[in-house]
């Protein structure tokens, strides 16, 4: 079975109320792996409760291609022994010419040399605009990747790939291996985030996904949940333990 994580946006309310009981919690349900998000904030806390748990964080979200400092995020990541660091969000607007995608990568790729010189991966993350977004007939988010140096990898997330109209297994697939992960969601494909539901449950078609992506760790993840989330985690967990083999 592929490694499973989370990303621990998902529970960000938990996070922010008691950081080290939300991650006990995940730890309850039977993940070993988490994503954290801005962990070069709370670095000492992330080690702390990775110590007491036993949890680690193979990767992490931060707004690297924001930072003044980049190179002290990769610190931080290093720190809680990460081996991939995602930015994930460049805003809708920075996507819309060749021009600026190209830029783009280009800073991502003098980032990811950074990343390299500390032992990491350096990569990406979508919404929906890089692929509602089309310039010369292609998504943007495929222009990016024909600019990014081998080295850069990508976390696709399924969810909003679909949002955004790509045919989220063929562009798995296209992509190949430089996809080291993918975000798993369901839901509707009207990008309703309060709709999302635990994997397997929604529209999204998650099965065909994870095929196209067998060598991609699988982050389970809820923009938002009618529920209880902890327990819409443990349901999409428990379905990818069952189907994703």
């Amino acid at each position: 079975m592929p490694t499973t994580s989370v990303q621990l946006y998902s529970v960000r309310d938990a996070v922010a109320e008691d950081l080290d009981g939300a991650v006990a919690r995940l730890a309850e349900i039977g993940l070993e792996h988490v994503e954290p998000y801005a962990f070069h904030e709370r670095t000492e806390e992330y080690r702390r409760a990775f110590a007491t748990t036993g949890l680690t964080a193979p990767s992490g979200h931060a707004p690297v291609l924001a930072s003044e400092k980049p190179e002290a995020i990769f610190d931080a990541a290093a720190a809680l022994g990460m081996t991939t660091v995602i930015d994930p969000f460049v805003p809708a607007e920075h996507w819309q010419t060749a021009d600026q995608v190209a830029e783009l990568a280009e800073r991502v790729n003098r980032l990811a040399t950074l990343a390299t010189e500390r032992g990491l991966e350096f990569g990406y993350h979508n919404h929906a605009w890089e692929l509602s977004t089309r310039i010369d007939g292609r998504h943007a988010l495929e222009l990016f990747v024909g600019h990014l140096a081998p080295g850069v990898v990508l976390e696709i997330d399924t969810y909003w790939a679909g949002v955004g109209g790509a045919d989220t297994p063929a562009l798995l697939a296209a992509l190949g291996d430089r996809v080291r992960l993918i975000h798993v969601k369901d839901g509707t494909l009207d990008g309703d985030v309060d709709k999302q539901r635990p994997a397997g449950s929604g529209d999204v078609g998650v099965p065909a996904i994870l095929a196209a992506a067998p060598q991609a760790t699988r982050v389970i993840e809820f923009d938002a949940y009618a529920g209880d989330v902890f327990a819409g985690i443990a349901q999409s967990f428990a379905w990818l333990t069952e189907n994703d083999r």
